[in-house]
């Protein structure tokens, strides 16, 4: 039976993208005619908890296909991350407004809460079908090749360490850019696709899957500048001691945390500050710049791949499709045939939540502080086309007449 009417929700932080997942739930959901209304919640499950709906179905199509390319959460977002008395909360919301499907586009803690939602209603006997729709920058959902989001991010993070590379080949020194990942690298691994030549930057990159030893980072700087006259680092926000206590902490001496009461990590240029500040007192170079790329790297509105626009929408129609013609709920996946193409499955919700993905060991390098080629060729199919490339000037060197010899 074809719910009449769904509702969906976007959670965690905004991506370039996740509003076409969006448009691919509402403008999929309007092919079937037994669907009656499409709902949205604004900020997420706290706007169903508030009862803040809108009625999707009044929206034009022309206009849902400009939010589409629209980067960040149109219906907003939240950080909330419900229990299962949370949870019975919403279900109450959506069996109040005789919702049949419910479609929650967000990471692992979004997984968790459509988990427990499904649960509720099953314990109800309540018919509801409960599809998590995958979206997270970090690209840390176990059993997906990537997700939604991650692709966009990586190419900006890509093309922001070509730039830096450049401007730092111009004027050597040290550069340090911290990048988003709590626990898994792969956005910061991304910016190894932004080398074209031996030299080029980043030259060093921490990721949280390795150990990091600031004594070791700080002669691996040393050995890179000393061979080329300059480094150009990228660091992962996560990056950890062998106890697994972040290093932020530490360096700094106050710290704090974010609603969940995790080390806050991002939205501060504390870790970048604190490890140029260990270049420069513990190796003496003078001229050392750290920036942090936050919530830059998320939404960026002139850096999008085609490719995770593409997919975006398409685990939207597919979350729409399980929905109407399925009898169960679950989380979509994408997984990767070939060199690169893609397909859509329907996981259970138990198999993604709560789970976390890090990075492979064989897209890391036994040394710790690069990439393979291995996972260069997974993520580049995943930036998409025209990615910008970076030239040089050939040294012809033209000979000396007053400084000979």
């Amino acid at each position: 039976m074809t719910p009449k009417k769904i509702l969906v929700a976007q959670g965690g932080g905004p991506t370039a993208v996740i509003n076409q997942s969006l448009a691919g739930v509402v403008l999929e959901a309007r092919k079937f005619r037994g669907v009656s209304r499409v709902y949205g919640a604004h900020h997420g499950v706290s706007g169903i908890v508030n009862e803040d709906l809108l009625d999707l179905t009044q929206e034009t199509s022309h206009n849902l296909e400009m939010v589409a390319n629209t980067p960040s959460s149109a219906l907003g977002s939240t950080r909330d991350k419900p229990d299962a008395k949370y949870c019975h909360e919403i279900f109450k919301v959506l069996q109040a407004h005789e919702i049949g499907a419910f479609f929650y586009i967000g990471g692992n803690d979004s997984s968790d809460t459509v988990r427990i939602v499904s649960e509720e209603a099953h314990k109800a006997k309540y018919p509801l079908r409960c599809i998590h729709i995958p979206k997270t920058i970090d690209n840390d959902l176990v059993g997906n090749d990537h997700t939604p989001g991650f692709p966009s991010a990586a190419r900006f993070v890509a093309q922001a360490f070509t730039g830096v590379n450049l401007d730092n080949a111009a004027l050597p020194g040290v550069y340090v850019g911290v990048v988003m990942g709590r626990h898994a690298g792969f956005l910061t691994a991304a910016s190894a696709l932004g080398k074209k030549f031996p030299e080029d930057g980043p030259h060093l990159i921490y990721v949280p899957e390795r150990v990091f030893d600031i004594d070791k980072f700080l002669a691996d700087v040393k050995a890179t500048y000393e061979r080329l006259g300059r480094c150009v680092i990228a660091v992962s926000e996560g990056i950890h001691d062998a106890k697994g206590v972040p290093i932020i902490t530490k360096l700094a001496e106050q710290i704090e945390h974010d609603a969940h009461g995790n080390v806050q990590l991002s939205g501060t240029g504390a870790l970048a500050d604190l490890l140029c500040e260990e270049i420069k007192i513990k190796l003496k170079i003078k001229r050392v710049r750290g920036d942090t790329f936050g919530y830059l790297q998320r939404s960026f509105i002139g850096c999008v791949s085609d490719v995770d626009q593409r997919e975006a929408r398409e685990v939207g129609e597919k979350a729409v499709q399980y929905a109407m013609w399925g009898d169960r709920s679950g989380s979509v996946t994408i997984q990767r045939i070939g060199y690169y193409s893609v397909d859509y499955e329907l996981a259970p919700l138990e198999a993604i939540a709560g789970k976390t993905r890090v990075m492979e060991d064989e897209f890391l390098s036994e040394c710790g502080t690069n990439v393979t080629d291995a996972f260069r060729l997974y993520l580049r199919p995943l930036l998409g086309s025209h990615m910008p490339d970076a030239y040089r000037l050939r040294p012809n060197a033209v000979a000396k007449e007053l400084h000979k010899g």
